[in-house]
């Protein structure tokens, strides 16, 4: 009976793939913060896969040679835009609009998740130049799921 249990575990593990891989997607979103609802927002998603070495280059003392890509080589043509509804509109802040994206963004989450990914990392960041008369501004937000190959 040891035998047959011991023969059983060896042949179940053989079956599991040790050298699972994982694979990362980034998808994120831009709320802007301008006032008057004059910016744009959206949630973008790369439908294309880069690699990063093609446009990488290491400088050292003796090779100080720089990566000559072109940007439209960088540029990612296929990639999926969904509109999101500004945080100001003529009268302020719209918490409409804010509960609005974050249906959009939690349909975007759950759909992700429906097919596999999973949530690994948030990380967001505001950027404006903060002047008395600052017109511009970014809410951003970088959402990194992971998904085994």
């Amino acid at each position: 009976m040891k035998k047959l249990l011991i023969v059983f575990t060896i042949a179940l593990f053989s079956f599991i793939d040790s050298s699972a891989q994982v694979q990362y997607k980034v998808i994120t979103s831009v709320e802007s913060i301008v006032p008057s609802g004059l910016g744009r927002s959206r949630i973008i998603s790369a439908n294309e896969e880069k690699d990063y070495k093609e446009y990488t280059s290491t400088q050292t003392e003796e090779d100080k040679t720089r990566n000559k890509s072109k940007r439209g080589d960088i540029r990612v043509k296929g990639f999926d835009e969904t509109k999101l509804l500004n945080f100001y509109n003529i009268g302020g802040i719209r918490f409409q609009n804010i509960a609005a994206n974050d249906a959009l963004i939690t349909s975007k989450i759950n759909t992700m998740i429906e097919e596999g990914w999973e949530l690994a990392f948030v990380t967001s960041a505001v950027e404006s130049k903060g002047g008395k008369d600052d017109k511009q501004g970014i809410f951003i937000t970088r959402y990194i799921f992971k998904r085994n190959k």
